[in-house]
């Protein structure tokens, strides 16, 4: 399972349910690398989003969110990935805090957009052991930097 996010170096991931800043390139790095997979995200995340992401299977963790076309809604986040297996694709967790939380620990590899501007926000990724993750890839960009960490064995 892997987990993608773009965040700040104090690990700032939004802002009143939304990201706060916008690179394009970005957004079609992470068009790239999660199109024809799953995703999973928490409710929030899929309210901020709007609609199913396209060419992707899109699994929303929520107890109170009711059926929506193109969705698959599971309670909880080991329902969510039950499920995920079963498309037999590659699993993305997208979001937000609370889902990071509950899947850093178990995750494979992280693909990490590292935002260089500073953002204040009200919502972050979970702090994790960088010494348990090596770095398997890296590309720079004005905006950002971009990097896969792979769990040490």
């Amino acid at each position: 399972m892997n987990i993608i996010a773009a965040m700040t170096k104090d690990r700032v991931i939004g802002k009143d349910n939304k990201l706060i800043w916008n690179i394009p390139v970005d957004l079609k790095n992470f068009r790239n690398i999660t199109s024809g997979n799953t995703v999973i995200m928490g409710r929030k995340t899929f309210e901020s989003i709007g609609n199913p992401l396209p060419n992707r299977h899109n699994i929303v963790v929520s107890s109170s969110m009711q059926h929506v076309d193109g969705i698959d809604v599971c309670k909880d986040i080991k329902e969510a990935l039950a499920k995920a297996k079963e498309y037999g694709k590659e699993i993305f967790i997208i979001g937000g805090s609370s889902i990071y939380r509950q899947t850093v620990p178990f995750a494979d590899k992280m693909y990490i957009s590292w935002v260089k501007k500073y953002y204040h926000g009200d919502a972050y990724f979970p702090d994790f052991d960088i010494v348990e993750w090596e770095v398997i890839e890296e590309k720079n960009f004005p905006e950002f930097d971009f990097v896969v960490y792979k769990r040490r064995k």
